[in-house]
């Protein structure tokens, strides 16, 4: 992993927007940023078959939209070094191959090929959660700037990197950060058996607080909000997000599919906010230290 932000370019208002925000982000990380155009190549690459006339079209225009990509970015940033990639084959998988020289993946939320009503493409859902870096996918138009980053807690070490990264960009942004802890009844409770609701609720605050405590330790100047909340995750984190630039949350989703990688609540969180959202994947338990 290197400071390289990657983003994913298709000529889309998604993708060029996407480019935007990960100008900005490499301008407030002093990282290089690489814009990638993947084309889909011929499925019958053999001598007998040769590739149609197109391709060579799909080619140039690939190679116009990183042209105007990189024109975006440099307008944007002036100072950012920008570098441009064109690759052959499918779009998820390019793209998750990409992550393994970067520190941070950029998409847009739906490219051209999205259906009018989906609110996610196919490619953001399919690299999100699936690569060691953090996957941040950006929603179409212009967004206004709130100063708050939110990120979802939920007291596993598992959570741990999304707080580095969520920690991280409020020092960058000078932003405040909003920690949210949602909650539920035990299903007894909510039964209608007897429970201490207030004691209850303070366990979680105290579990919310516990995991907060090293963190603000070691980023004193960062304002932090912890939010703890009885509610669904999947709707308090997406309302929060209605106020924030940024909502940060992990991915460690335990299906037994290995393609579906993305937890409940981060699949949740992609499909209804509004503002960007980094899904930053939990650690390998196989692997040291890191997510």
């Amino acid at each position: 992993m290197s400071d390289l932000i990657v983003v994913g370019v298709d000529g889309s208002a998604s993708g060029f927007h996407a480019v935007e925000w990960a100008a900005d982000d490499a301008f407030r990380m002093r990282a290089p940023l690489r814009g990638v155009f993947v084309v889909e190549g011929w499925p019958h690459e053999v001598p007998q078959i040769p590739a149609p006339e197109w391709d060579e079209a799909l080619i140039e225009n690939a190679r116009k939209v990183l042209a105007e990509a990189e024109e975006i970015a440099r307008g944007r940033q002036p100072t950012v070094e920008v570098g441009t990639e064109l690759i052959r084959g499918t779009p998820a998988a390019a793209l998750r191959e990409q992550a393994g020289d970067a520190t941070e993946l950029v998409v847009g939320s739906r490219g051209l090929g999205g259906f009018a009503g989906a609110v996610l493409g196919s490619v953001s859902t399919n690299v999100a959660g699936q690569v060691p870096v953090p996957v941040v996918v950006v929603r179409p138009g212009p967004a206004a700037v709130h100063g708050e980053i939110v990120v979802g807690l939920d007291g596993s070490p598992a959570c741990e990197p999304a707080l580095a990264y969520a920690f991280r960009q409020a020092e960058l942004r000078g932003s405040t950060l909003r920690a949210v802890y949602a909650w539920s009844l035990p299903f007894a409770f909510a039964a209608g058996f007897s429970c201490d609701f207030e004691a209850l609720r303070e366990t979680n605050q105290r579990v919310a607080d516990d995991q907060l405590a090293s963190w603000r330790e070691k980023y004193p100047q960062v304002k932090v909000i912890t939010d703890v909340r009885c509610a669904h995750p999947v709707k308090t984190l997406a309302a929060a997000g209605d106020r924030a630039d940024l909502l940060v949350i992990g991915s460690h989703g335990r299906s037994a599919i290995r393609s579906i990688v993305l937890g409940s609540v981060s699949r949740g969180v992609l499909h209804h906010a509004q503002c960007a959202v980094a899904v930053v994947r939990a650690q390998d338990p196989s692997t040291p230290a890191g997510r």
